[in-house]
């Protein structure tokens, strides 16, 4: 099982990144996708989700309006659109498959910065 996530970098405040991760392994189209990121010290925190079929979104209060979280399940592949990005963005991000077992990508950084 392989998640991969890439598109993170620097942007500047008000940017915008556009994250994948690539899945193979496992029946990506079975498994609900999330997108977490976590700073150094704190917990990784939830920042957005997307049902098997795409029915049903979630996102954090933080990022609510700002990000879209997507999924191309003909390609195993998994999207987080990221406009108006801030300083508190900056993360390690990373990708997640959720059902009978939870799988984890390596993280991508993302760095909001002037």
């Amino acid at each position: 099982v392989h998640l991969v996530e890439s598109g993170g970098g620097l942007v500047q405040p008000g940017g915008s990144l556009r994250l994948s991760c690539v899945g193979s392994g496992f029946a990506f189209w079975k498994y609900g996708m999330n997108w977490y990121r976590q700073t150094p010290g704190k917990e990784r925190e939830f920042v957005a989700g997307v049902s098997s079929l795409s029915s049903w979104t979630q996102y954090a209060d933080s990022v609510k309006g700002r990000f879209t979280i997507s999924r191309e399940n003909a390609k195993n592949t998994l999207f987080l659109q990221m406009n108006s990005l801030q300083p508190e963005d900056t993360a390690v991000y990373y990708c997640n498959a959720n059902w009978v077992n939870s799988y984890w990508g390596q993280g991508t950084q993302v760095t909001v910065s002037s």
